[in-house]
């Protein structure tokens, strides 16, 4: 039996004013036929459509509305952290903006009908519809239902959809448990993804992760082979008896670890 539920007038509005957004900065930069499908698009998926109508939908977007990267003003941007703290969709394209737009108009008052649709985007999904669903995360309502989602994300063993997941994101260090956030950064030092980009990582960081970034360094130094110093401002809090000498290495006593 599928659980019907209120929607929040609250939810409702942030949907709300994230579509008008997205919307305002899609208008400048695709023809206006291409918006009036997207329109059309989106109202006949809020008003319930087969399944085989909205997955084709979505693959479609790029025909309609191009690829080009979206272009953000700084004021912009601003607004995108006001909407959702952390939202920093700088390298976004018109074509992510416009799935982005297609899945916010699934409809939700079902739940169990809601994550069966968002399962079959996923599982169809090609590797840039997936980075559109991932980079999406933040947006979606009941964010707290897709930390599965993102955990898979985090398993690909393609970049690009790993850092859709990992980078320019707050939904990892908002929700995902701690086993997941560790694997997260760790496989993002092993694929050189920038820790810089990574939302968070002062709240998450954690005695186990500490320790798997010093035993991952060690196997590296082991190894004769170079690593990222960015991750020792993620050990440094849990093992202080260590520093950083010249070359960006730990030491300890005056042995570089």
């Amino acid at each position: 039996m599928s659980t019907e539920i209120r929607v929040s007038s609250r939810m409702q509005v942030r949907l709300n004013d994230v579509n008008d957004r997205l919307l305002h900065w899609l208008k400048p930069q695709v023809e206006p036929e291409a918006l009036a499908w997207l329109e059309e698009t989106r109202l006949q998926i809020t008003q319930g459509t087969p399944e085989r109508f909205w997955v084709s939908a979505f693959s479609r977007v790029p025909r309609y509305l191009g690829k080009q990267t979206l272009q953000l003003s700084p004021e912009d941007l601003d607004l995108a952290h006001d909407l959702r703290p952390g939202w920093m969709p700088s390298d976004w394209t018109v074509d992510q903006v416009g799935r982005t737009l297609l899945v916010l108009a699934l409809p939700i008052a079902s739940l169990e009908g809601y994550q069966r649709s968002l399962d079959s985007l996923f599982q169809n999904a090609d590797v840039g519809e997936a980075i559109a669903l991932y980079q999406s995360l933040p947006l979606l309502p009941y964010p707290e239902l897709h930390c599965d989602r993102a955990a898979e994300g985090i398993r690909s063993n393609m970049a690009a959809v790993f850092n859709a997941v990992a980078l320019k994101s707050p939904y990892p260090g908002d929700y995902l448990g701690e086993n997941a956030w560790n694997q997260m950064i760790l496989k993002a030092v092993f694929i050189g993804s920038s820790l810089s980009l990574i939302q968070g990582l002062d709240r998450r960081a954690n005695p186990t992760l500490a320790q798997m970034l010093m035993d991952y360094a060690q196997e590296r130094r082991a190894a004769q082979r170079s690593i990222t110093p960015e991750l020792w401002s993620l050990v440094t809090p849990f093992y202080p008896e260590y520093s950083l000498n010249r070359n960006g290495d730990m030491k300890r006593n005056g042995i570089t670890k």
